[in-house]
């Protein structure tokens, strides 16, 4: 049964502005249009909110590659060929080869439904313009069929972006928009605990300052995410590493342990590494 709002779930934390944010685009109809850093929550928010309204989740994955055209239906002109050549008698129906796309089967649907388009800014500039039409009419003509599909019930669409590229104008004028911050320290304590529940609070603590002490490092390349956090959690957890082998502050002396789980290149390391040897120095 659909509830009237999102308040968030229990194994996913949303501030008040998330949530404030998701039902404004419910409320207005309009497409909700989510950007973060990487890791913050984005893809997984399409599946909590229809987790958290008792909704069916559609989801459209893109690629570099992804041509709007799919996520409306594909006509398989291979397939019909090869059933032609077998003499098979399903050729004499087009819409045998007609392939429903993640649009079309969230229109289809009996009840309201949540379409995921993720990571739109990874596809060629032109395809969020290429979708202005049919999100803004809740409908498409399948041609092959003479067909006009048209949505049973408007969807809540939420669409990420990790701001690879710019979005189209006309575009963003049809969306609600809403940035995830990164969490600060209480709330990341907060989604520490739904992972990790009963994590001793010490050793809680002296994770998320060597975490956020890590983030913070000037020149990082690559910021370790909040589900990096919890990876690295997790090993310390498996190896029962000491909470005195996390303690480091300004005068960090060496890596953290587990190290790999936080940074993920070859740069972030060495940047790492001579921090420590001038605190070495310094320290003498």
């Amino acid at each position: 049964m659909e509830k009237g709002r999102f308040e968030g779930t229990e194994r996913y934390i949303a501030t008040k502005d998330l949530m404030a944010a998701v039902n404004a685009g419910v409320t207005l109809g309009r497409p909700i249009l989510i950007k973060g850093e990487p890791g913050t929550g984005k893809t997984q928010l399409a599946e909590e909110v229809a987790l958290s309204l008792g909704l069916p989740l559609h989801q459209w994955h893109i690629k570099s590659t992804t041509k709007a055209q799919q996520g409306l239906y594909e006509y398989d002109a291979v397939a019909r060929l090869r059933d032609s050549q077998l003499g098979n008698e399903r050729v004499h129906d087009i819409a045998n080869y007609i392939v429903k796309g993640a649009l079309w089967e969230a229109f289809d649907s009996e009840v309201r439904p949540v379409l995921l388009i993720d990571e739109i800014d990874k596809a060629d500039i032109e395809f969020p313009n290429d979708l202005l039409r049919e999100l803004d009419r809740m409908e498409f003509f399948v041609y092959e069929t003479r067909e006009l599909v048209k949505a049973t019930h408007r969807p809540i669409i939420i669409i990420t972006s990790n701001n690879e590229k710019e979005l189209p104008d006309a575009f963003l004028r049809r969306c609600f928009f809403h940035y995830i911050q990164f969490p600060d320290a209480e709330t990341m304590s907060s989604i520490v605990e739904v992972h990790h529940p009963g994590l001793k609070k010490q050793l809680l603590s002296e994770a998320l300052n060597a975490f956020y002490e890590l983030r913070e490092t000037p020149g990082l390349k690559k910021k370790p995410s909040t589900s990096e956090l919890l990876d690295w959690i997790k090993l310390l957890l498996a190896e029962d590493v000491p909470v005195e082998a996390l303690r480091g502050g300004n005068s960090r002396k060496a890596l953290p342990p587990f190290y790999g789980a936080l940074l993920k290149n070859e740069q972030d390391v060495h940047l790492f590494e001579q921090l420590i040897f001038l605190n070495r120095r310094d320290a003498r």
